[in-house]
């Protein structure tokens, strides 16, 4: 039985309903971001001593003014291309003004915006909350759009704040934001604007090594290096001399830089997801524990680095015009990231060949097995590669398993085919006289040392173009993007002197990948890809095995009547090229036990490329720029 309130209670309890019930009812009124500036400066402090335990404690400062206020959560972050701030990681959030606490309302509509009705006499906004980080006890990486609330109604360029963090005792620290001063483990930051404070990770760690790719250089650029253990952390000499080799051969290219100095943050462990994420004067890098004391393994994820590099260019500074917005609130279209993303990649594999990470048959090995990839892509049937542009804010990281069919992010490899098949035939045309590298100078090459966005559209792209080699430009590159069928469209490799075949033997490339992913690409002999434990996590649509019902989420028990293993499954496959007996396997899916026959015996097919027709141009475009 509930106790009647007492009337001091009930008056109390009216007054917070009322506030509620105001907050609600401005709940539909989000204001249009201004470019003016927002008065006075934002406060935050993100304490990590406690990240251990998966938890940043953080304490936020905003100036405010009577009447409504509308907090904004980072929804869009830039280079993630979809609505992916981790609101879900934000707890215990409590908002006070004057040592009282205020009540907010979520937005019913946009659920990244907060209201809050701000008492008179009230110029400041004080937020507290813990985000619930998944972390390690050697390092943390630390997203500042994971950590900050903003205020409605200014561009987040013309907010200004003043960052400061605590570290764990004794850890050192990297990041693009600029020190202004540390006391021990509390370190303060000069202030910056909202926009280049989401830009601008920190990485911390125990273990951690700074190493000066720009030795003697007047721009400063670093490679920061924290991980699971002392050794991993130590690059060898002749690895750091590539990495350094890579910022001579990119500034070559563009012709300039854009940032004021530069940090390659990078995480090596097994205890973190493996991507890069760019930012314009740092890159935010994870890769394996073992990148720098496993050759096999640097080689294989050598285009990291250089990829988030290229982004300062493209992707940062040039940036396309529908992927700039004036707040992380607004929707980011994504049709030109076959450019941003394309490009880059396209890039990131010339200059890790010119700056000797890779050799020029290592970067025909990748090329080799983004070509294959690609051309067993049974969803171009359906799914042209601008689509997987549009597209991908619905399809980003929740994909799973029919890969070759739903195509996804193909922008990525496929756009490096596009953009090779694009300078091939610049070279071609121009009978060798002009080169994709005089694109890039003219697209990047201007305004050295700014880091304020330049965006670009459509038809700047096929005007820079034009101004390199006349042609039908626009009419090249919808006729590859636009393209429904069942053949790859872009012939850069054929271009370039070379052509794709197969063979039973895989490329060093094909067994690190296998050895790193715990798996067994058979993508393009019997049609699927299997994990270590025999899970089929990609089948070719329409293909044997998957007609035969090897599909995606199928456990594969045995193979012939033995236990699974990789080596076991390939070895079948290879002994089928020489019987008319169908290849038997035992499969789980769920809880049903079946026996399947898959009908194949054309044996172990592995990509390669070998010399075609005309001149070698993949070898003339992977030769460093003097």
């Amino acid at each position: 039985m509930r106790r009647p309130l007492r009337r001091a209670t009930l008056a109390a309890a009216v007054a917070s309903a009322m506030a509620f019930s105001t907050v609600h009812a401005a709940a539909a009124e989000l204001p249009v971001a201004a470019d003016q500036p927002y008065p006075g400066t934002l406060a935050l402090h993100v304490d990590l001593s406690d990240a251990s335990k998966h938890l940043y404690h953080v304490r936020e400062t905003i100036p405010v003014s009577a009447g409504h206020a509308v907090l904004y959560y980072p929804k869009w972050i830039p280079g993630v291309h979809a609505p992916s701030g981790p609101l879900a990681n934000v707890a215990g959030f409590v908002v006070t003004a004057n040592g009282k606490r205020i009540p907010w309302r979520r937005d019913l509509k946009e659920m990244y915006a907060f209201h809050v009705d701000v008492p008179d006499g009230v110029d400041k906004l004080d937020l507290a909350f813990e985000y619930l980080a998944p972390a390690t006890p050697n390092y943390v990486p630390l997203s500042f759009n994971e950590v900050a609330f903003y205020p409605a109604g200014h561009y987040t360029s013309r907010i200004t704040i003043e960052p400061s963090v605590t570290l764990p005792a004794g850890w050192k620290y990297a990041s693009a934001l600029e020190t202004a001063s540390q006391s021990g483990n509390e370190v303060r930051f000069k202030p910056v604007s909202f926009e280049n404070l989401v830009d601008s990770p920190l990485m911390t760690g125990k273990y951690f090594n700074r190493i000066d790719l720009a030795p003697g250089q007047d721009t400063a650029v670093h490679l920061d290096i924290t991980g699971d253990t002392p050794a991993g952390v130590k690059p060898t000499d002749e690895q750091i001399a590539k990495q350094r080799a890579l910022v001579v051969q990119a500034n070559k290219l563009f012709g300039a830089h854009h940032y004021g100095h530069y940090d390659f943050l990078l995480v090596v462990s097994d205890h973190t997801g493996h991507f890069g994420l760019e930012h314009h004067q740092s890159s935010d890098d994870r890769l394996y524990a073992n990148f720098f004391t496993d050759p096999d393994v640097n080689v294989a994820a050598g285009t990291l680095l250089p990829h988030e590099y290229i982004h300062s260019w493209n992707g940062k500074f040039r940036r396309p015009a529908d992927l700039w917005t004036p707040t992380f609130t607004e929707p980011m279209q994504d049709d030109l990231l076959w450019v941003y993303e394309g490009l880059t990649d396209y890039w990131a594999g010339v200059l890790t060949a010119r700056s000797g990470i890779w050799t020029t048959a290592q970067w025909r090995d990748s090329l080799a097995g983004i070509a294959a990839d690609m051309s067993a892509r049974t969803g171009r049937s359906w799914r042209s590669l601008q689509d997987t542009a549009d597209g991908i804010p619905l399809s980003a990281g929740r994909a799973r398993g029919w890969t070759n069919l739903r195509r996804s992010s193909d922008y990525y490899p496929e756009g490096q085919l596009l953009w090779l098949d694009v300078d091939t035939k610049i070279r071609d045309l121009s009978g060798g006289k002009h080169t994709l590298d005089e694109f890039a100078r003219a697209f990047y090459g201007m305004d050295n040392g700014s880091y304020t966005p330049k965006t670009y559209t459509f038809e700047d792209v096929i005007s820079t173009l034009n101004g390199i080699q006349p042609y039908d430009w626009a009419t090249f590159l919808r006729q590859r993007l636009d393209y429904t069928g069942d053949t790859l469209p872009e012939h850069g490799i054929e271009g370039g002197g070379w052509k794709l075949v197969y063979d039973d033997k895989p490329t060093p490339f094909a067994k690190t990948a296998e050895k790193v992913r715990k798996t067994v690409n058979l993508a393009y002999s019997l049609g699927i890809q299997v994990s270590d434990k025999g899970e089929v996590t990609d089948s070719q649509w329409d293909g044997v095995a998957a007609k035969a019902g090897l599909v995606p989420g199928a456990t594969i028990v045995a193979v012939n009547g033995k236990d699974y293993s990789a080596q076991v499954l390939k070895d079948a496959v290879a002994a089928a090229k020489s019987t008319s007996t169908p290849i038997e396997f035992l499969i789980k899916d769920i809880e049903e036990y079946a026996t399947v026959k898959v009908d194949y015996h054309g044996g172990l097919k592995y990509p390669h490329l070998v010399r075609g027709d005309g001149k070698d141009l993949i070898g003339a475009i992977a030769t460093p720029r003097k």
